[in-house]
C-alpha cells in the first residue's frame, strides 16, 4: 500500500524559511517523480516542484525557482523541500505527491498526501 507522510508546514513571518519533509513507502521502482503541489481555496492547484526517483532531475515553478531547494534522501526514501525568503502568496496547503515519470508535476498526480498548511504572514 502506497503512503506518504509529510510533516514541516507552519506559520512563519515573511522572509522566513521552512522545510517540508515527505517520506513515501509501498513504491516498488523508482519510476516516478515526487514533490509538493500547492492549492488555496479557490484557486487551480499549482505544480512546486518535483524531482525524478529515477535520475535526479528537478521541477520548479516560476514561483519556487531561486527560493525552493527539493532534495532526496534515496536511503530513506523521503524528500526534502527547502524554501527560504518565503512570501505571503506562498500560503496554502502543500501536498506531497506522485507523478509517473512520463507526465509533468504540473499535471494531476498519481497520488497525494494529506497535505500540510503553510502560513506566511506579511
Amino acid at each position: 500500500e502506497k503512503q506518504l507522510v509529510e510533516s514541516g508546514g507552519g506559520s512563519v513571518q515573511a522572509g522566513g524559511s521552512l522545510r517540508l519533509s515527505c517520506t513515501a513507502s509501498g513504491y516498488t521502482s523508482d519510476n516516478y517523480l515526487i514533490g509538493w503541489f500547492r492549492q488555496v481555496p479557490g484557486k487551480e492547484r499549482e505544480g512546486v516542484s518535483c524531482i525524478s526517483k529515477k535520475d535526479g532531475s528537478t521541477f520548479y515553478s516560476d514561483s519556487a525557482e531561486g527560493r525552493f531547494t527539493i532534495s532526496s534522501d534515496n536511503a530513506e526514501n523521503t524528500v526534502y523541500l527547502q524554501m527560504i525568503s518565503l512570501k505571503p502568496e506562498d500560503t496554502a496547503v502543500y501536498y506531497c505527491a506522485t507523478w509517473g515519470s512520463g507526465y509533468g508535476c504540473n499535471s494531476h498526480p498519481f497520488f497525494w498526501g494529506p497535505g500540510t498548511q503553510i502560513t506566511v504572514s506579511p
